[in-house]
C-alpha cells in the first residue's frame, strides 16, 4: 500500500558558493594524476583534504594515507597535503630521495612565503590560527623554533612574550572566520602598534565567500546544515558563522544519515552549505534525503562566482 501522506512543504536554500574550492580541487587532482602517471600505491602524508568520503575515494585508487614520513617507502611517491608541510618535511624526503609532490593549496604557500619575506627583514611572526591544525604545524614550521608565535583568540594577546615589540608581524590560517580574526588583529595592533600585517587578508577567497554566502541566508532559516568533515576548520567556522547571525540551529553533517530529524521536526526553511573539502555529490544526498520526506522547494542563493583555477605542479603534466 503506497502512503499517500501529503509531505509537508520545506523551502532549502542553497549557498553559493559551497563545496570544493580551487586548492582541494587541486590537491584531489594531484593524488589522481600520480597515480596514474607512477601507478598506485602512492602514499600521501595526512588526509589530503579533511574530507572522509573523498579520503576514501582515493584509497580505492590505491592512494595509502599515513601520518608521518616515516611510514612511507624510500622507493614510491608521496603527496604533502593542500594543508602544507613544516620545511623539514620536503628536506628529509629530498635527503631520502623520494620521489615527492607538493599539493599545498597555493593560498597557503602565499602565507608560506610572507612569512619568511618577514623573517628576512628580521620580525618575529604572530600567527592567528588552531593549536593542532595541520595547517598551522606547516606554516609555523616554515621558520626556526620560536620565530613564530601562536594566538587563537583576543585573549592570548596580553601573555604574548614577544622579543621586540617594534619589530613584528603577524600571518593568518587561510581558513578562519573574518569576524573572529577582526577582533585578535584589534588586539594585536591595540598592544603592538607597529605591527606589520599583509597586504591583503590571508583568509582565503574561498573561505570568505562561503561565509558571506551563509550570513546572506542565516536570518531567514529555521535551520543551517553544513555538509563537512568534524576536523574541518573551515567547515566548522561556517557553523558558528550560521549561529552568530542569526540561525539558532546550525549543524556540522558528514553525510545525509547524519541528519538528526526529530530536531528538525515542524521546520519550514533549511539552509544548505558545504565546507571547502566537501564534494557536491554529498549535497545532492542531503537534499535527496529531505525530497524524500518534505514537499521541496529549492532556493539557490549565490553571493559570489568563483572561477579560481590552479595549475598542478610540472612533474604531473609531464608524460612519464
Amino acid at each position: 500500500m503506497t502512503d499517500t501522506t501529503p509531505k509537508p512543504p520545506l523551502t532549502l536554500y542553497l549557498a553559493a558558493p559551497r563545496g570544493f574550492c580551487a586548492g582541494v580541487d587541486r590537491a584531489i587532482k594531484i593524488v589522481e594524476m600520480a597515480i596514474e602517471k607512477w601507478g598506485p600505491p602512492v602514499y600521501v602524508r595526512h588526509e589530503i583534504v579533511h574530507n572522509k568520503f573523498v579520503v576514501d575515494g582515493l584509497k580505492a585508487k590505491g592512494a595509502i594515507f599515513v601520518e608521518e614520513l616515516n611510514d612511507c617507502p624510500d622507493d614510491r611517491p608521496v603527496i604533502f597535503s593542500a594543508h602544507g608541510v613544516p620545511k623539514a618535511v620536503p628536506a628529509e624526503a629530498a635527503k631520502r630521495e623520494m620521489v615527492y609532490v607538493d599539493a599545498t593549496c597555493p593560498l597557503v604557500s602565499k602565507v608560506h612565503i610572507e612569512a619568511e619575506r618577514h623573517h628576512a627583514d628580521g620580525l618575529q611572526m604572530i600567527m592567528i590560527g588552531h593549536a593542532g591544525h595541520p595547517e598551522t604545524i606547516g606554516t609555523m614550521g616554515q621558520l626556526p623554533e620560536g620565530e613564530v608565535l601562536l594566538v587563537e583568540t583576543p585573549e592570548d594577546v596580553p601573555g604574548l612574550e614577544v622579543r621586540d615589540p617594534e619589530r613584528l608581524a603577524f600571518i593568518t590560517q587561510t581558513t578562519l572566520s573574518v569576524d573572529d580574526t577582526v577582533d585578535v588583529i584589534a588586539a594585536l595592533r591595540a598592544r603592538f602598534p607597529n605591527i606589520a600585517g599583509p597586504h591583503k587578508e590571508d583568509i582565503c577567497y574561498a573561505t570568505t565567500n562561503r561565509q558571506a554566502a551563509v550570513k546572506a541566508i542565516a536570518s531567514h532559516i529555521d535551520a543551517l546544515l553544513v555538509i563537512g568533515a568534524p576536523n574541518s576548520s573551515n567547515s566548522k567556522r561556517l557553523v558558528e558563522v550560521g549561529k552568530a547571525n542569526g540561525c539558532a540551529y546550525s549543524q556540522l553533517v558528514q553525510r545525509a544519515a547524519d541528519i538528526d530529524w526529530r530536531a528538525l521536526e515542524g521546520i519550514t526553511s533549511v539552509g544548505i552549505t558545504a565546507g571547502a573539502s566537501a564534494p557536491e555529490v554529498l549535497v545532492n544526498e542531503v537534499i535527496d534525503a529531505f525530497r524524500a520526506r518534505y514537499d521541496v522547494t529549492v532556493e539557490r542563493v549565490e553571493t559570489a562566482q568563483e572561477n579560481v583555477e590552479f595549475k598542478v605542479p610540472r612533474v604531473l603534466r609531464e608524460t612519464a
